[in-house]
């Protein structure tokens, strides 16, 4: 007899994943009927910024083209939670915005006011991906363009 792991036709791993996430909802839900967070608790919820459905500023995916981090503490505003994922607003820099991740697209989930934390395996396969940007052509180089002087650096 031998010792292998039969491969599951069940997907028990994206099952258990898509449980955990629940998890994220849930809380959102909580604070968003409670006010507020209570206490000292706060998150810090990292996702993947090219996933399906996620909606973000320009400026923030130029900055952050695969995953960011957002925390919400103590100023954020307009948050709705829905079976698919979350919509909130923050200030970046003190620059509005709002935000839709869908929960899908969470990687990572903390707050250290209780030392708890979430860690999400990616969806594979599910990522938007921008075709590569086509490489500028080189410049032609200017006759005497790669000559140097050394005049400034000899000895009067």
């Amino acid at each position: 007899m031998t010792e292998t792991t039969a491969d599951s036709l069940i997907p028990y791993d994206e099952i258990v994943q898509d449980a955990l996430r629940s998890v994220v909802r849930r809380v959102l839900e909580k604070i968003d009927a409670d006010g507020g967070l209570p206490g000292a608790h706060h998150f810090y919820i990292a996702f993947r910024t090219r996933f399906p459905g996620v909606d973000i500023p320009r400026h923030l995916m130029e900055r952050y083209p695969d995953e960011m981090t957002i925390v919400i503490q103590h100023r954020y505003w307009d948050l709705a939670i829905d079976d698919d994922g979350f919509q909130i607003g923050l200030s970046f820099n003190q620059v509005p915005a709002k935000l839709r991740v869908p929960y899908g697209a969470i990687t990572g989930f903390v707050d250290p006011a209780v030392n708890f934390a979430l860690q999400f395996a990616p969806k594979e396969g599910e990522l938007v991906t921008e075709p590569a940007p086509e490489p500028e052509p080189p410049k032609p180089i200017e006759p005497g363009s790669n000559v140097v002087t050394l005049d400034r650096f000899r000895k009067k």
